[in-house]
Formats: C-alpha cells, structure tokens, sequence
C-alpha cells in the first residue's frame, strides 16, 4: 500500500485543530486500497447486501469524494471489488469507507484510491436495485452527511462539517 500525497494532514493533527467540532470513527477499520491516506467531500449510500448504488454512484465523476457506504456491518457478502473499485479510480474517487466486507483485496491494495473496510469476503452481493443515497448514515459513533469532510489515515477516519 501506498500513502496519497503527503500533503494530506494527519488525523491526528486535523483532531488536535477542531476537537470541539470533530468525530472520530471507533476503530474497526482495515486498510485495503493502494492510499492509506485520502480525504474528501462525503456522499453517502445506505444499502444492505446489495451493491447497486455502490456501482451507480462510483461511475459518476467522483470530483475527489469519498463514498460512505452504510452495509449495515454485514459480514455476509461484499459490497466492493477491483472492478468497482476500478470504476471509482477511473473517475476520480479519493476514496470508499465500506461499513460492511469487499472482495478482490490483492487488487484493491494495487490501486491509486483509499478503501475502508470491516473484513474481506468472496461472497459477492445481490444486485436489486435496493438502497438510498444522499442520506445521513451513522456507524462507528460516527453521522455521516452528505457534503461533510472525511479524513482517513493510518490513524483512523475523522469527520468534520466543514474542509480542516
């Protein structure tokens, strides 16, 4: 794996700046793309089992977004591979934080995004349409909305209102 460009702050800095006004994610989190460092603007999806919204949103421009997606912390199946995460490289996502599995992690960890995620898993999901974007999601003791800031690091994953 790979850091992003290190003018990325540090978690850990971005907390010590904004302590008032940060959340700080539990720390449940493991590290599979090819950047351990990204931040960006939150889009966020809420599915369970079902990757559809997961595909539609990452091959849309992402514009140096992250997308937060609320599995449901399901273990099951996963909700992410290389080729949507390909997708995601291809136009411009900084980033996936994934409350649920992926699969295909050797490849993942070979590509130029930030990707987040519980555990890996072969088992790939349903495809039905099912899911809500543009939504705010909570996980990790974490709301996620829309248009807030997410910062991820070796350190762990941070969200502010507004850019550190």
């Amino acid at each position: 794996m790979t850091q992003a460009p290190t003018t990325l702050k540090k978690t850990a800095d971005i907390y010590d700046e904004h302590e008032a006004a940060i959340q700080v994610c539990e720390p449940i989190f493991r590290d599979f793309g090819g950047h351990i460092r990204f931040s960006g603007q939150i889009v966020t999806i809420k599915c369970h089992e079902d990757n559809s919204l997961v595909r539609e949103l990452l091959g849309k421009p992402g514009k140096g977004r992250v997308l937060v997606v609320d599995a449901g912390g399901s273990m099951r199946c996963a909700m992410l591979g290389d080729i949507l995460a390909q997708k995601g490289v291809d136009n411009g996502w900084a980033g996936v934080l994934m409350y649920g599995c992926i699969r295909d992690a050797g490849e993942i960890s070979e590509m130029p995004i930030g990707v987040k995620a519980l555990a890996t898993i072969p088992k790939k999901s349903v495809k039905k349409g099912a899911g809500e974007a543009d939504v705010p999601v909570t996980f990790a003791l974490v709301t996620f909305r829309p248009g807030d800031w997410l910062y991820a690091d070796e350190d762990g994953v941070v969200v502010l209102p507004d850019k550190a």
